[in-house]
């Protein structure tokens, strides 16, 4: 695939996700799609992220920087949100937060195959009001 064409359907891939059109999924994500090196398939990688969108219902995916290098594409994804009830491991319960991930996809045969993320978790801590543990006071 050209840059060209890795945009296009990179795009695509981040439209499919936002609509939440998951019989269209497998157009951009390979059918053995690993994820932060675990083997998903298609149908795991789907599971992953109809559970995002249940735990998230106002989830919207924003591309903030975009890298493209032939057979990989980098991205920073941008997302202001209110998870509902524990977000990686953290009692959210409904309140706004901003946080950024960090993504690298390695595509073949025009496909996600490949996926390796990282989400700025301590954006969301910084977020939320301090419970306990070593960052509270007490009088």
């Amino acid at each position: 695939m050209t840059k060209a064409e890795m945009l296009r359907v990179y795009h695509a891939y981040i439209e499919c996700l936002n609509r939440q059109d998951w019989a269209e999924l497998g157009r951009y994500v390979a059918d053995d799609a690993m994820h932060n090196g675990r083997p998903f398939g298609l149908a795991g990688y789907r599971e992953m992220l109809e559970k995002d969108f249940r735990d998230i219902p106002d989830l919207r995916f924003n591309v903030r920087l975009l890298a493209v290098d032939p057979p990989m594409v980098a991205s920073r994804l941008d997302f202001d949100c209110s998870p509902v009830g524990d977000f990686m491991g953290l009692a959210v319960d409904g309140r706004r937060v901003s946080f950024s991930e960090n993504v690298f996809y390695e595509f073949e045969d025009g496909k996600i195959a490949r996926v390796w993320s990282v989400v700025d978790k301590m954006a969301i801590e910084s977020q939320l009001p301090m419970r306990g543990g070593a960052n509270s006071t007490s009088t």
